[in-house]
């Protein structure tokens, strides 16, 4: 079975800049964010990139990429409550490098008083991709979501350490490919 589909992350948040966790927290794009989404949206069509679909975290971040891609490249976009950000409970609007979090963020199991742990996150994400692998020999998508969620789809490809996974990261808007073998 063939097939392949492209990650996008959102453009960039103020709490990006902050380096402020996000996670379920909906927030929105900056300026420079939506000035990513337009760029990456004219690379898609630069490069050829051909998709059937956009599938989308229902967060803003995301919807506002997607909506922009979408407008530019006129590739229809859906939204898929699945690529919503894992949901980091108690740590969320705190420093992303706080030692408390990176602590915390060894125990797969952990739901981070309120969250949702990696093992849940882990589960819905590879039960989505499991559902685009099998439609992956007559439709491509688009995934346009968040950091957490790129670790997670790039797990689904390849063997990682827990340090490699913690240290997994795409910039706001970068673009990945993954092949289904």
């Amino acid at each position: 079975m063939g097939g392949h589909f492209y990650f996008v992350r959102h453009g960039q948040t103020v709490w990006n800049v902050e380096n402020t966790i996000c996670g379920a927290t909906d927030i929105e794009l900056t300026e420079l964010g939506h000035e990513q989404a337009i760029e990456t949206s004219k690379k898609i069509l630069e490069e050829g990139i051909h998709a059937d679909e956009i599938l989308y975290s229902p967060l803003i971040r995301a919807s506002e990429t997607a909506r922009h891609i979408s407008e530019i490249t006129g590739i229809p976009m859906r939204m898929e409550t699945r690529l919503k950000e894992q949901n980091f409970g108690k740590w969320e609007a705190t420093p992303r490098n706080g030692a408390d979090f990176q602590k915390a963020k060894e125990d797969f199991v952990c739901r981070y008083e309120g969250g949702e742990s990696m093992l849940q996150l882990a589960q819905r994400i590879y039960n989505l991709l499991d559902d685009i692998r099998a439609e992956a020999d007559h439709k491509t998508y688009i995934l346009v979501a968040h950091n957490g969620i790129s670790r997670v789809v790039q797990s689904y490809f390849f063997d990682m350490s827990n340090e490699e996974y913690a240290a997994f990261g795409l910039k706001n808007c970068q673009i990945m490919r993954y092949d289904f073998d």
